[in-house]
């Protein structure tokens, strides 16, 4: 199918000699001699791109292309004229026109333009495309009443500017839900830059926030750019920021308050306009009770507050997760695509999850990999998932906390340690020796010295 192209001149010559030309080049052509009429055809027969004349009587070209950008904001339109101003040139590419291109029109200039308008067409679709996938991927998976008052959260804050923090439980999903929040925000096309607050040290994180000129001090070697610098335009996402120290607290104050920073080391100001989307699984109300949080940033960045529910809040949507989870690891390649019985999803769905989403999504990537069948039964979870597995090695995982002696308690780690990682292990004593970096003798020996049973 070739691309269609609309022509709009008031000048039948023009709308004949260049069609012409242009119907010889392969393209598809539709014609209008003035602004009403193209506007007809845009809605009748959608275009892949205009060719619009700026003077024309009555709608002139940039009414026309306001009309049409109205309806149809990703169109390419091409202006074409014959007393191009800078002005006119400004003003047109400020409502979106891709070029301007003055007559006596040059047909190798015109099919030049129109290729890169397409091939830009192109990429703008492609990047539409992959950025709906990409929120599909870090959309939020649940049905449950909470999940579906975290997602209305989401949507409604997502297209503003306002600054979130995210609270909840480590595992929860509070990166998923900001990345989902930049997703749908107006802020898409330009970065998410993350921050682990709780990962940086001390004495490295105004660097990596702010950036350094190179000699600044010892080591560096060369100019870095700081987060804050990469999120230019875009978002910045502070997690864990409950764990910055109050120093480093009341510098991130100093840029949020006046949006603009310097590097260390460096003498320039820069200007900066951010989104700041924060996270933390520590109770930063009660952090400024304790002196450990800043009360004046802590009103900065919690205008919005998002709170990201427990699993345990969430159980029904338990079965639902599983299922995205096993179709995620056959993705990866980590097996056959794997089914769960009633039973098992009713063993995972009594269970506490200390470790909330994330500790279900390592569990089923676990059972792919471990389970043989296409279908994980309740005898497939493993401890301490399955109460009737824990229960055969509650006793022995007590028993060292009332031994009488260290060498007893010792003895009793040593058995109830090696009893649970062959448990992990499907009772494979290679695999075992491998993964708790000893070996295989030598767990021979110590099976046999504990009286460890196997099976």
């Amino acid at each position: 199918m070739f691309p269609s192209i609309l022509i709009v001149d008031d000048e039948p010559s023009i709308r004949d000699s260049l069609g012409g030309l242009l119907s010889d080049e392969g393209f598809e052509i539709l014609t209008a001699a003035n602004g009403y009429e193209a506007l007809k055809v845009m809605d009748k027969d959608s275009p892949d791109l205009v060719l619009l004349d700026i003077w024309m009587p009555g709608m002139d070209g940039i009414e026309t292309l306001k009309e049409i950008k109205k309806s149809n904001p990703y169109i390419q339109v091409i202006i074409i004229t014959g007393h191009g101003t800078v002005e006119t040139a400004v003003r047109a590419t400020k409502l979106g026109a891709f070029d301007l291109i003055q007559k006596p029109l040059s047909i190798d200039k015109v099919i030049l333009s129109i290729n890169n308008a397409l091939n830009f067409r192109r990429l703008e679709e492609e990047n539409r495309y992959l950025r709906k996938k990409t929120l599909e991927k870090h959309s939020i998976t649940g049905n449950s009443p909470i999940v579906a008052q975290l997602k209305s959260q989401i949507n409604a804050v997502a297209p503003t500017d306002s600054s979130v923090l995210i609270s909840g439980e480590n595992g929860t999903g509070k990166e998923l839900v900001a990345r989902t929040i930049h997703q749908l925000s107006t802020r898409n096309e330009h970065p998410l830059i993350d921050v682990n607050c709780a990962a940086i040290p001390e004495e490295l994180i105004e660097s990596e926030l702010f950036g350094h000129e190179k000699g600044s001090f010892t080591g560096a070697v060369a100019k870095k750019i700081g987060k804050f610098e990469l999120a230019s335009n875009g978002t910045i996402f502070l997690d864990e920021i409950g764990d910055m120290s109050l120093v480093t607290q009341a510098k991130i104050l100093r840029v949020l308050q006046e949006q603009q920073f310097q590097r260390v080391g460096g003498s320039r100001t820069l200007q900066v306009d951010v989104r700041v989307i924060a996270a933390s699984n520590k109770d930063l109300e009660q952090e400024i009770k304790a002196g450990t949080f800043r009360e004046d940033l802590f009103y900065r960045i919690n205008v919005v507050p998002v709170r990201v529910p427990a699993l345990k809040e969430r159980r029904e949507d338990i079965p639902l997760l599983v299922e995205t989870f096993l179709i995620e690891n056959t993705k990866k390649g980590l097996g056959p695509r794997k089914q769960m019985d009633d039973k098992a999803l009713a063993i995972l769905n009594d269970y506490r999850w200390p470790g909330n989403v994330r500790e279900l999504k390592n569990l089923t990537e676990r059972l792919t990999i471990m389970v043989q069948d296409k279908t994980i039964h309740a005898a497939d979870i493993p401890a301490p998932y399955n109460p009737a597995l824990s229960d055969e090695t509650a006793g022995e995982e007590i028993a060292f906390l009332n031994a009488d002696s260290f060498k007893e308690a010792k003895k009793a780690f040593e058995k109830a340690y090696m009893t649970r990682k062959l448990m992990d292990n499907d009772n494979n004593i290679s695999k075992t020796a491998r993964v708790i970096g000893v070996e295989r003798s030598y767990l021979h020996k110590k099976i046999k010295q504990l009286g460890v049973t196997i099976g």
